[in-house]
C-alpha cells in the first residue's frame, strides 16, 4: 500500500485571535487550499481590515500557486472568515460541513434573521459529509465529521496531515469547549477518538494555540501519537466519563469569546456581512441575554 503524500503546509498565525490559517500545497504541483482564513475586525469601531488575508494572498501569488479550495473546519466563534475576500482575488471553492444547516437554523433564530437568511447552506460552494473526498492537484483530501465543539465541525485529512480545527489543541492545552449551542462533550470524546485512530505518524495541525502554562512559544503542529500519549484532556487512555466531567466543569467557568457576536453572524453566511440596509450599511445585532 502506498504511503499518503505529504503536503507542504505554510502557517499564518493571527495573534489577535490566536488563530492559525494554513496554506496546504500539493508537493508535486502548484495546487493549494486555504484552511480557516481570518478577516481582521476591530470591535469598538466596527471596522474590518484585510491585512491577514492579504498576507495569505501575497504568499500564494509569490509562490505561483493555484488556489482550489477555501475550507472552513466549522463556523468559528472567535474570528471572522475572509473566505469571500480571498475567493474574489484568487478563486477557489468555499467548503464546510453539511451540518452548517443546523448551525444556521440555531443562530438564525438567536439573531432573529427572518426569512431572507437562507438556512440551507447555499452560501457555500460545497457542503461536505463524512467520507467525502476532494483533490488539491494530485493530493487527496478526505473528510471526517468531528462534532462536539459545534455540530458542523470537520477534520480534513490531506495526505499525511489532519487539520482538526477546534477539536484538539496542542497536547499541553487539551481540547476545545463544548458549551456552545449544539455542542456536546460526549460527541467531542467520540470525535477525538476518531481522529486518534489515524496512523500515529499523522501530522496534526490545530486551529488555535494559546501557549499553555510553562511554554514560551506558540505551536500548532503535533502528531496523532503525541496526542494519544500526552494530551492533558484525552491522552493516556482517559475515560469518556472523566473527560465529560472535566469538560463540563471547565466550560462552566469560561466567558464567551470576545468576537462571538460578529463572528457567528458573518461566518454562518460564509464570511459575508448581513445584507446592507437602505442606507447602504451592514449591521450586526447584539442579542441581549441571548447567548
Amino acid at each position: 500500500m502506498l504511503s499518503p503524500m505529504s503536503p507542504l503546509v505554510h502557517a499564518f498565525f493571527d495573534e489577535a485571535t490566536n488563530t492559525i490559517t494554513y496554506v496546504v500545497r500539493d508537493p508535486e504541483g502548484h495546487a493549494c487550499a486555504v484552511i480557516d482564513s481570518v478577516l481582521d475586525f476591530d470591535y469598538p469601531s466596527g471596522r474590518t481590515d484585510t491585512r491577514s488575508a492579504d498576507a495569505v494572498i501575497a504568499f500564494i501569488r509569490a509562490e505561483g500557486l493555484d488556489l482550489q479550495w477555501i475550507l472552513e473546519t466549522h463556523v468559528h466563534a472567535d474570528h471572522l472568515s475572509a473566505a469571500p475576500y480571498i475567493q474574489e482575488h484568487l478563486g477557489g471553492q468555499i467548503g464546510i460541513g453539511e451540518r452548517i444547516t443546523v448551525v444556521q437554523d440555531t443562530f438564525g433564530k438567536i439573531f432573529n434573521e427572518g426569512t431572507r437568511f437562507q438556512r440551507d447552506g447555499s452560501q457555500f460552494d460545497r457542503l461536505f459529509v463524512e467520507g467525502d473526498s476532494f483533490m488539491i492537484g494530485q493530493l487527496r483530501g478526505q473528510v471526517l465529521h468531528t462534532p462536539g465543539h459545534t455540530p458542523a465541525c470537520l477534520t480534513y485529512v490531506i495526505g499525511d496531515a489532519a487539520f482538526v480545527g477546534d477539536t484538539l489543541f496542542m497536547p499541553d492545552f487539551g481540547t476545545a469547549r463544548c458549551d456552545f449551542p449544539g455542542g456536546s462533550a460526549d460527541m467531542m470524546f467520540d470525535s477525538v477518538q476518531k481522529i486518534l485512530t489515524l496512523p500515529e505518524e499523522t501530522r496534526i495541525f490545530v486551529g488555535h494555540d494559546y501557549k499553555a502554562p510553562g511554554r514560551d512559544d506558540y505551536a500548532w503542529e503535533t502528531t496523532v501519537g503525541a496526542q494519544k500519549a500526552l494530551n492533558i484532556h484525552v491522552g493516556a487512555g482517559k475515560s469518556r466519563e472523566d473527560f465529560i466531567a472535566m469538560r463540563e466543569k471547565r466550560d462552566a467557568t469560561l466567558a464567551m469569546p470576545r468576537l462571538i457576536i460578529p463572528s457567528l453572524q458573518v461566518n454562518m453566511r460564509a464570511g459575508q456581512m448581513p445584507e446592507p440596509e437602505d442606507n447602504g450599511i451592514s449591521y450586526l445585532k447584539v442579542p441581549v441575554n441571548g447567548l
